[in-house]
């Protein structure tokens, strides 16, 4: 059995974005040796996420658009504060809920070194709090 983890940098240009993964991850299996198996991709990062939906321009802005009016970025929010653990003002609770709403993993299986997913899914790697500089991990699993 193969196992392989890759952590890849993705950098966000705006502050809130929807960034499509599917080729990096498809890659990453490309190249990983694995014939049959699984992928499992997350986020190190608690003001990020990572969903699967069809993947046109109008739906990421309508996602995020959405993610923003739910969850506005200023409410009352019991993170605004000072954090003694911190030594600094928590100001960021919006996103870290919508990374909770979004999600931050999503994994696939793999049949003959392709991801086995619908013609119309994408993986997108969704910045609430950019921009910034993140890492992705990918895990392959198979033979």
């Amino acid at each position: 059995m193969i196992i392989k983890l890759e952590k890849v940098t993705v950098v966000s240009r705006k502050d809130i974005e929807a960034i499509d993964v599917t080729p990096i991850v498809e890659d990453v299996v490309k190249n990983s040796g694995v014939t049959n198996g699984m992928v499992f991709v997350y986020t190190m990062h608690t003001s990020s996420g990572l969903i699967v939906t069809e993947g046109i321009p109008c739906l990421e802005e309508d996602i995020m658009n959405y993610l923003s009016k739910i969850v506005p970025e200023e409410g009352n929010y019991r993170h605004q504060r000072y954090l003694d653990f911190d030594g600094r003002v928590g100001f960021n609770a919006d996103t870290h809920i919508k990374s909770i709403l979004g999600g931050i993993n999503a994994f696939f299986s793999i049949e003959n070194k392709k991801i086995i997913k619908g013609s119309r899914q994408t993986l997108y790697f969704l910045e609430f709090d950019g921009p910034l500089e993140r890492t992705i991990c990918i895990q392959v699993m198979g033979e």
